[in-house]
């Protein structure tokens, strides 16, 4: 009997170590996989950005000097840097933090609750991406002087 049941299923496919330049870029990868990756380059750049965030926490409560120096950056530049520039630079460091803050709440919810369906993965990967891009949209707008 085992020899009929083998003999009428399919060959499953081998699956051999993925060519970078032929099957990556035809791989299609759910959303849930692009958000888990936009989590750990959120927290790579936010590591790698830690000085600058000391820097600009310690300029922004020292004194009155420095936090007008702190916010001369943005308007007239800082180093080589433009004042625009440093506005993008702060702008990418803030949906840096509120895309790792949004998907790590994603992931203590589902450590929480054990819910690991296709369902839930794709709904709440779109809820993190919504609300982080929403409130960097927000934050940006405030950056970039809107109010």
């Amino acid at each position: 009997m085992s020899e009929l049941a083998s003999a009428a299923r399919p060959a499953r496919p081998e699956i051999r170590n993925l060519n970078l330049f032929r099957d990556i870029p035809t791989y299609r990868m759910p959303l849930a996989g692009y958000v888990s990756i936009l989590h750990r380059v959120s927290g790579v750049l936010l590591f790698a950005a830690l000085p600058f965030l000391v820097w600009l926490f310690d300029a922004s409560i020292s004194s009155e000097i420095s936090y007008r120096r702190f916010v001369s950056a943005f308007s007239a530049g800082l180093w080589i840097f433009p004042g625009w520039a440093v506005k993008l630079g702060v702008l990418a460091l803030l949906w840096s933090y509120l895309h790792h803050l949004c998907a790590g709440v994603r992931y203590l919810v589902m450590d929480a609750t054990h819910v690991t369906s296709k369902e839930f993965g794709k709904s709440s990967g779109i809820a993190v991406l919504a609300v982080s891009l929403l409130l960097t949209a927000i934050c940006g707008a405030k950056l970039f002087g809107a109010w």
